[in-house]
């Protein structure tokens, strides 16, 4: 699979478990075969004090009514398993820590005038855990001024101050992705693209908690060579049957990418892994294009990154466990400044940028234009729709802007050009998006390609997200526009 890679390339993240696999000799279902997802993950939601009968603090029927609705959370996230009680000095503090287990990132509820200050907090910050503070506007007591100050002191701590207790749930979905990021492990090929920290295995391992496993050579002929006819036949159908018009390409292209996407699946299941992320993708386009498996992979909630580029597939990694959406990587195409329009366009675009249930975009199937060959997806996303462009760079800043879809062009059957899948978004500022391309935070990686060039949309408006997500990590954003 890793072809066109140096030795040493290769052997960068080779691993005695990875070298010791075994391969899969049964034939491959045509809905493709799942890798078990990470476990469950527990947070400590801690309320701070004890309800006050008068005066400032959150009444005993509100923080009853918050904790039901933890409840709730835990149903909907389905993957967070909350520890919830109430602390009233530091010792109940550290049992109910002790209790949700070492990885645990903590939910403090504030309940009374100085319940975080003087009860909870001293004891989260000695165990050095990431912290979310949900504090209700006036009668969530007063400690809540004190979060920035903790923050600049280094401490990994965010503040959402909020009236609505769906807010509770977003927390918790941001929480898990902490711990989530840490029972993943991601497959990889070289030449690697992107900030140099981010194809670092140790580097990668300490900051995120993430594994990185090298793609055994020959890993992938062995596997598209042992996919059964008929699932394969099975597959193409389905996307034949789903897409609004095959343009170019015949049935045996659509035949020859479903086996690579039965491949991929297969692959992912048999090495239980939870992202992949290619260097040598054009490297298989004779044996089969990948892009339809990239943009399924996605689709199931499976980051899944071509190019080589480790900075875009720990992005897309860390935005599914945090928003369970695909993410959308792609060339940035520059900035029609009339317009203040920015354009991103790649072959590999995921269908159900909603999340896994939401519904498919409608498609085409095109020949790769490139190279004139194959069959890849031409997905049109939707028109008015709000997005967020990010990336993870250094493992240290997020990078960020977003826009609204006002164009998805659709191009004329024999047109050559670049990706076919093509987004134009129109930013609030077009002219120091340009000027201000990577904030000034990709130093000396400015000059990279890839490092600079690709950027991840998401559907929605995630900055505050990010800003959540990033005092929770101790990343820096950096906003582009």
């Amino acid at each position: 699979m890793c072809h066109h890679c140096t030795r040493r390339e290769f052997n960068l993240l080779a691993t005695g478990a990875m070298a010791g696999m075994a391969l899969a000799t049964g034939k491959l279902r045509a809905d493709g075969a799942a890798p078990d997802p990470p476990a469950k993950v527990r947070i400590c939601a801690v309320f701070a004090g004890a309800p006050p009968d008068r005066s400032w603090g959150l009444p005993a029927e509100k923080a009853a009514a918050l904790e039901k609705r933890l409840r709730e959370a835990e149903k909907n996230l389905g993957n967070v398993e909350f520890v919830v009680g109430q602390a009233r000095n530091a010792e109940e503090t550290a049992a109910l820590l002790e209790q949700a287990g070492p990885d645990a990132p903590v939910l403090v509820i504030s309940t009374t005038i100085f319940g975080l200050r003087g009860i909870v907090m001293p004891v989260v910050f000695q165990q050095k855990r990431p912290a979310a503070v949900f504090h209700v506007p006036v009668i969530g007591g007063h400690d809540w001024c004190l979060v920035n100050p903790w923050r600049e002191q280094g401490h990994r701590i965010t503040l959402i101050n909020s009236s609505d207790p769906d807010d509770l749930e977003r927390a918790a979905a941001l929480l898990r992705a902490i711990p989530l990021m840490r029972q993943s492990r991601v497959l990889v090929s070289p030449p690697f693209k992107g900030t140099p920290a981010s194809y670092n295995a140790e580097q990668v391992k300490e900051r995120l908690g993430t594994e990185l496993l090298a793609i055994p050579d020959g890993l992938y002929d062995e596997t598209i060579a042992k996919v059964d006819a008929e699932a394969a036949e099975a597959e193409a159908r389905r996307w034949i049957d789903e897409a609004e018009e095959m343009v170019e390409p015949d049935r045996d292209d659509v035949v020859a990418a479903a086996r690579a996407s039965l491949a991929l699946d297969r692959i992912i299941a048999d090495t239980q892994t939870h992202g992949l992320c290619v260097g040598t993708c054009m490297r298989w386009l004779a044996r089969g294009f990948p892009c339809l498996g990239f943009s399924r992979l996605n689709d199931r909630g499976i980051p899944a990154a071509c190019d080589g580029d480790m900075d875009c597939l720990l992005t897309m990694l860390l935005m599914q466990h945090a928003l369970n959406r695909a993410g959308f990587l792609g060339n940035a195409g520059g900035v029609d400044l009339p317009k203040s329009a920015f354009h991103l366009a790649h072959c590999s675009a995921p269908l159900r940028m909603g999340g896994p249930e939401s519904p498919r975009a409608p498609y085409l199937l095109r020949r790769h234009a490139e190279v004139r060959g194959g069959a890849v997806p031409e997905v049109h996303y939707r028109i008015g729709q709000k997005l967020t462009f990010t990336k993870l760079i250094h493992l240290d800043a997020l990078l960020v802007f977003t826009g609204t879809i006002i164009d998805v062009p659709k191009v004329a059957a024999g047109t050559e050009r670049g990706c076919r899948t093509e987004l134009v978004a129109e930013v609030s500022d077009g002219a120091k998006l340009l000027a201000n391309w990577g904030g000034g935070a990709l130093g000396a990686s400015a000059t990279d390609y890839y490092a600079s060039l690709h950027r991840v949309a998401y559907y929605g408006d995630h900055v505050q997200t990010i800003r959540h997500l990033a005092e929770l990590m101790g990343l820096r954003v950096v906003e582009e526009v």
